[in-house]
């Protein structure tokens, strides 16, 4: 009887796996074409569908390649190879939407493809319920309120993977993308950058980078410089390598130089869009008011939802001081996203300007109710309360933006935060209340422009707690302080809700 022919072992070696890097040679097609067939097998692997779709799709429209210069598949290192079982069946489940059984049988693997797996199993998880609650809810406001329960304790574990440096490209995706689902948008950013330099062919990254990014906040002056001058190499009188060299001059504040090549874009191609809109906010920032307005009207000829465009019109005549004509605009605007923080709070704007302080309060509260990007929906209510002497509701505003800004477990700039302690400081010292508004004020010692009071305002409670007199014995139900700023949970008084009988159209 022969012997059975031997089973050749499958090697397990270092953890290597083909390097996609910002310095290959990406003029070669061939080369591109390798890059992304690799590409689109580890996206795949790891469950982020849509980026391996782009990848795919790239790749068949290039040539196919011989098979002699095909990549071989990524070798298996010693960790793949312990966490192979797990991976497998937790991958099945994965694909089934099986998220919370995928990140059981994964807990505890070393591999970085199973540990992916294993933490975006448990976002997905979170976004699944967090989707199942806000059918639930029973209105517009609920389901503004409704988080992903996950986040947090993804961000503590992918913080601390980061510091060691042990996060690899698809690591550092999936921790961006976390911290800014909490609105940590700076902090993403950069963590999108970074993974971009790791996989620069990672599809979603870059899709990530474009929503966080505007065409006035570009971070990235020496990806962009890069850019515009490779595709000025490949083909300076395309469309999108127009727009791509207006946006580096755009950054540059060469405001006069990036409307002309926004021009010669919309020379190539009239109907291009974004050429349109992005010349009219460059004749915003050179102060011509009238050359904005044709440039966003041309954008709405050419799509009428093109809420940028709308958004830009409310702009203009907002410098015009045209309230009733911003109005209309920013109204537009809403309609096309309602549930962009940044048209409820300019609407809301244009209702104090016109005096309809119900109708603007109205729109602040939605604006926080949906998710404040720019973290001033709360101040903006809370100076609308203090203008119309509501004092205890300016003070639970206040409240709720310093437990906002302070819950993510740590302390970014915010311009109004000592607006904020003040208020409270002198809410609390006309109360009574000497401990609560004795720990404002010494927040408001922290800040250069209230110092000053907040030192004042210690040594008049001082005084008072010497002369005898005696602190508010009126304790209604507490609303409570975050625990950073105060040990003992420092107890305020409760106010009645906003009446949000009525919808602003």
């Amino acid at each position: 009887m022969a012997a059975s022919p031997a089973v050749a072992p499958v090697p397990l070696t270092a953890p290597v796996v083909p390097i996609l890097s910002a310095s290959g040679d990406f003029s070669n097609l061939r080369e591109i074409k390798k890059q992304l067939l690799l590409i689109a097998g580890l996206t795949r692997e790891r469950g982020l569908l849509h980026s391996s779709k782009w990848s795919a799709e790239l790749a068949f429209s290039l040539p196919a390649l011989p098979l002699a210069e095909l990549h071989p598949p990524p070798p298996i290192t010693e960790e793949d190879a312990q966490d192979m079982d797990a991976y497998t069946l937790a991958k099945a489940y994965f694909d089934v939407k099986e998220y919370d059984r995928a990140a059981h049988f994964l807990h505890g693997c070393n591999s970085k493809k199973a540990y992916f797996l294993y933490m975006y199993s448990r976002y997905l998880s979170g976004e699944k319920k967090k989707d199942d609650e806000t059918v639930d809810s029973l209105g517009p406001l609920e389901k503004g309120q409704v988080k992903n329960e996950a986040l947090r304790e993804l961000r503590v574990e992918l913080s601390k993977k980061h510091q060691a440096r042990e996060l690899d490209g698809f690591g550092l995706y999936l921790y961006g993308v976390v911290l800014r689902k909490l609105d940590l948008v700076k902090e993403a950013i950069d963590v999108f950058v970074e993974a971009t330099h790791v996989l620069p062919l990672h599809w979603g990254a870059w899709l990530e980078l474009c929503n966080l990014i505007t065409d006035k906040e570009m971070s990235m002056k020496s990806e962009l410089s890069y850019l515009a001058h490779n595709l000025c190499e490949i083909d300076k009188y395309r469309v999108e390598t127009c727009c791509v060299i207006g946006n580096y001059y755009s950054l540059r504040s060469q405001h006069e130089k990036a409307a002309l090549y926004f021009q010669r874009a919309l020379k190539l191609n009239p109907r291009y869009l974004g050429a349109w809109t992005l010349m009219g906010h460059e004749y915003m920032e050179m102060k011509n008011t009238s050359a904005a307005i044709q440039a966003y009207r041309h954008a709405i000829e050419v799509n009428k939802r093109d809420y940028r465009a709308w958004y830009g019109l409310g702009q203009t005549y907002e410098i015009l001081k045209m309230p009733f004509y911003c109005l209309y605009y920013y109204r537009r605007a809403h309609q096309l996203r309602p549930n962009d923080s940044r048209m409820l709070v300019a609407l809301g704007e244009c209702y104090e300007k016109l005096n309809q302080l119900v109708e603007a309060k109205k729109c602040y509260w939605r604006a926080y109710a949906v998710g404040d990007v720019e973290k001033m929906a709360l101040v903006k209510l809370a100076k609308l309360h203090e203008q119309l002497t509501e004092s205890e509701q300016a003070a639970q505003c206040y409240i709720k933006y310093i437990q906002d800004i302070y819950s993510c477990g740590e302390i970014v700039e915010h311009l109004e935060e000592s607006t904020a302690f003040r208020y409270l400081a002198q809410y609390y010292f006309k109360c009574k209340l000497w401990d609560e508004a004795s720990t404002c004020a010494q927040k408001c010692c922290a800040f250069n422009d209230t110092r000053e009071e907040g030192k004042a305002l210690l040594r008049q409670i001082l005084q008072l707690r010497n002369q005898g007199e005696t602190p508010s014995t009126e304790m209604p139900a507490p609303f409570f302080f975050p625990a950073s700023l105060s040990a003992n949970n420092t107890p305020t008084r409760r106010v009645s809700p906003l009446n949000l009988s009525s919808v602003t159209p």
